[in-house]
Order: structure tokens, then C-alpha cells, then sequence
């Protein structure tokens, strides 16, 4: 009996010891899976999953596919490949601006994020709007998405450098927007084409499971385009919290957005970078106060004076640096300025 006793004593005193508090994106991440939920992936066998993706060969996979829509076919997309018989076959027209458009995890080119993206962009004129699917070389399970990354990347990056050589496409009016792991790939792009080559990235809400901040050469960085801006709408969940872009925007201080009720995943939050970047491009009505660093635009604690930058806005790229707080609206329009 007495043995017995000091069995218990044991086992109540070591389920008394304290056990490493599970940090989000520090020591390890909450993963996403399919059906919702999440599951905790410490920071080593988050390192043994990511060895095997610098093991894989970004030049093989599975494909990517690129479908260019324009003013002649707006919402039809005509595949292209990096052909001189594909592009000549196409609307492609080097003369216009070119925005290349990424989904994220278990995306499709066909998403809505895609279409009214494309939507918005080719409202305010003549582009080249090329949507990027690589649902073919994800998984259903996030981790394994994430080890494709870096070869999407890298075909997309590709992709651009054979416009640019072969058929005149000019990066000094480049964007590459990408959306949670489609952020990512963006990120790759640009590294692929190479450091600072590509004029704008816009990175929407980036997401965070698996990616570290203090690695950007594995994530999307300030460094992949001469401008990188990236809009954080579920900052600590799903997406990074931390600044990822040169200029980092906080809507509502970038974590919950309202309009979302309880949004206990963060699945809302998340999908707002999309929605209010497609505002933004057609309606440029978001308005923004400079903060002194990300920490003040969490705590939506940047006094009240507004900047003359606007989120999402063309000219940000010669003009931005920083981190700033939007304020935003719980409906449409979601923008503050009229």
C-alpha cells in the first residue's frame, strides 16, 4: 500500500512539471489539415518534414499551369506555356503591365480569388493577367503543399524570365500576387528571377504554419521584388503577425476582422486580404496611419493622423516603407475613404 502511495505521489508530481508552453510560430506550429481542425507540429519534426523539400528537385514535379486573360478574353483564360507557338497564339501583348496571380493551399485557377482579382485589374485597363495553378503539384495534406512550394515557385519564376527574354515583357511593371502558401510561391518567384528583379509583390495575409520569420530565404521577404507589400489580415493563426513585405499594412490591426463573427479558425480573416485588396485595386479607398513598428499596429496604437499612403495602391512601390494600421469597415465597402 505504502509502494502504491508513492507511485501516485510520483505521477501527480511529474503531471505537476511544467511542460513547454506551445508558441505558435515559435516553437512550433498549429497545422492546418483538411478538415478544419489543427494539429501541433513541433519545430523538429517541423525541421525533418521541411529537409525533405531542399531534398526535392524544384526543376521536376508536377505541373504548373499559366491561363492569360485579357481585355479580348476576360473571363475565359487560354492556357500558354513557354512557347514561342503558345504566346504568339495568345492575347499576350508586351506593351501592357503583367500581373501574374497565385492561390494558396488547396486552391484552383478558377477560385474566386483568381476571378475577381482578374476582374479588378482588368477594369482599370489593358493587362496581361496570367493566373498560376499549381494545384497539381500540392497535396491535400498542407505540409506536403508546402514542400512544393519552392519548385512553383521556381517554374513561375521561369515562366517570367522567358516572357521577359522571349517576348518583351518588362519587369519594371511586373506585380506577382499571392495568397497565404500562394504568397510564398511568389516569394520563390522572385528569387528565381532573381533578387529585387521583379517590381511589385504583393504578399496577401502570407501564411505562417511551417515558415519561419527568421528564414527568409525559405519565405517570402522584402528582397524577392524592389517593392514587396504584404496585407495581414489573420496575423498569428493562419497568417504571419510579424511584417513580411517592405511595407507591412495591418487592417484592424491585422489579426480578427470584423464582420467575421467569431471566426474561431481564422478562415474569414484570412480570406479578407483578398477581398480587400480587390477594393483596393478598384476602388483605392483604404487609408492608413504609419505606426513606428508592427507591435503599435497590432495594438491599433498609432494615434489617429492619417498618412497619404493608401493601401494597395499603385504608387506604393516609390513611396512606402514601414509598418501601418488600416482601419476598416464590417461590410462593404470595407475601405475608410471615399
Amino acid at each position: 500500500m505504502k509502494v502504491l502511495c508513492v507511485l501516485a505521489a510520483l505521477v501527480v508530481a511529474v503531471s505537476a512539471l511544467p511542460i513547454e508552453e506551445r508558441i505558435h510560430g515559435e516553437n512550433g506550429w498549429y497545422v492546418p489539415q483538411i478538415d478544419g481542425t489543427s494539429e501541433w507540429i513541433d519545430l523538429k519534426e517541423a525541421e525533418d518534414i521541411m529537409s525533405l523539400g531542399d531534398q526535392m528537385d524544384r526543376s521536376s514535379g508536377n505541373a504548373v499551369d499559366f491561363y492569360l486573360y485579357t481585355s479580348s478574353n476576360p473571363t475565359k483564360g487560354k492556357q500558354i506555356d513557354a512557347s514561342d507557338a503558345s504566346i504568339r497564339d495568345s492575347h499576350f501583348n508586351k506593351d501592357h503591365p503583367t500581373r501574374f496571380v497565385i492561390h494558396g493551399w488547396n486552391g484552383r485557377s478558377t477560385d474566386s480569388m483568381n476571378t475577381k482579382i482578374t476582374k479588378a485589374w482588368l477594369s482599370k485597363g489593358n493587362y496581361n493577367v496570367i493566373v498560376v495553378e499549381w494545384a497539381g503539384a500540392q497535396s491535400i495534406d498542407y505540409a506536403s503543399s508546402v514542400l512544393a512550394v519552392p519548385a512553383a515557385g521556381a517554374k513561375v519564376g521561369e515562366m517570367v524570365k522567358y516572357l521577359q527574354s522571349s517576348h518583351g515583357m518588362s519587369l519594371s511593371t511586373l506585380y506577382v500576387i499571392g495568397h497565404s502558401l500562394g504568397a510564398h510561391v511568389a516569394g520563390y518567384t522572385g528569387k528565381t528571377v532573381g533578387e529585387g528583379r521583379i517590381h511589385t509583390i504583393i504578399g496577401l495575409d502570407p501564411a505562417m504554419p511551417l515558415f519561419s520569420y527568421d528564414n527568409p530565404s525559405k519565405r517570402l521577404s522584402s528582397g524577392d521584388a524592389y517593392y514587396v507589400e504584404s496585407i495581414q489580415t489573420n496575423g498569428g493563426m493562419k497568417g504571419f503577425l510579424k511584417p513580411i513585405g517592405k511595407g507591412a499594412f495591418y487592417p484592424n490591426g491585422g489579426k480578427k476582422q470584423p464582420g467575421c463573427g467569431v471566426d474561431a479558425a481564422g478562415t474569414c480573416a484570412h480570406g479578407r486580404s483578398v477581398t480587400y485588396y480587390v477594393e483596393a485595386v478598384t476602388e483605392n479607398n483604404f487609408g492608413t496611419i504609419k505606426c513606428p513598428n508592427y507591435t503599435d499596429a497590432v495594438a491599433k496604437e498609432c494615434g489617429s493622423t492619417y498618412s497619404s499612403v493608401r493601401m494597395g495602391a499603385d504608387s506604393n512601390a516609390y513611396m512606402v516603407a514601414g509598418d501601418f494600421y488600416v482601419p476598416v469597415n464590417s461590410q462593404a465597402p470595407f475601405g475608410n475613404l471615399h
